[in-house]
């Protein structure tokens, strides 16, 4: 709830619902997903979005504002978790298929220890999702020093492609020109107008739904297109 560029922006109210209501609907169509976990911090502000995960009657787990990383750790110990799948807040559009597809991938048997559509960005920015062992997570949890890699999770993963065996989910068109991610107010402008208009007609809508919407209306694209993206850590380190 503490955003730094829009504050309160997980519990933004989108034609009178929390937004972050909406990705818990949007995630629970995810059929090979055993549970969904809330993680968020212990800071008072953030007691509204326990509220709204007991009335969505979803798991919640809290932690550190700064260690992000000690909060998925904590998660999946509490439920013992041996595959932890990570999606930002930030993201409600995101494409259940898409969380499933990456899911398959993970399990289909190559051993990976991370997989992640963000190692090389082409989908629309706001359709991120990691996939990671239990046993990956465990080991950047008890081994991480570097700030960056305990505040943004996974790069202690990803940084070390030697060690852990990675893979890139990427798809064709390249899409990453689009910003559905909601970081700003004209973030939030233009995924209140995709919601508002796709939800009531079809609401399990797809990315092609939203591709297609905005391309019969172009001027929407332009409401964020000047928002930059947030410094994003490097995927790689030289480690």
């Amino acid at each position: 709830m503490e955003s730094t560029r829009l504050p309160g922006k997980v519990l933004a109210p989108i034609a009178g619902r929390p937004m972050l209501s909406y990705q818990i609907e949007r995630l629970r169509r995810c059929r090979t997903v055993d549970r969904i976990v809330v993680a968020t911090t212990t800071l008072p502000a953030d007691n509204a979005i326990v509220a709204l995960c007991d009335s969505e009657g979803v798991e919640c787990t809290r932690g550190s504002k700064e260690d992000v990383l000690s909060r998925y750790a904590h998660a999946a110990r509490t439920f013992n978790a041996s595959t932890v799948v990570r999606v930002t807040s930030d993201c409600p559009l995101i494409e259940p298929t898409l969380v499933e597809d990456a899911i398959a991938m993970f399990l289909s048997g190559d051993s990976y220890d991370y997989l992640s559509n963000m190692i090389e960005p082409t989908w629309p920015y706001g359709m991120a999702v990691e996939v990671m062992s239990r046993k990956a997570l465990d080991e950047a949890h008890a081994e991480a020093r570097d700030l960056a890699e305990r505040e943004h999770v996974t790069p202690f993963l990803y940084w070390r492609p030697k060690r852990y065996r990675l893979k890139s989910l990427t798809m064709q068109p390249d899409l990453s020109e689009h910003r559905w991610t909601v970081d700003t107010r004209e973030d939030l402008e233009l995924v209140a107008k995709i919601l508002t208009t796709l939800y009531p007609r079809k609401p399990d809508f797809d990315m092609n739904d939203v591709l297609s919407l905005l391309q019969d209306n172009p001027s929407w694209v332009r409401i964020n297109r000047h928002v930059q993206q947030k410094s994003v850590v490097p995927t790689s380190k030289g480690i």
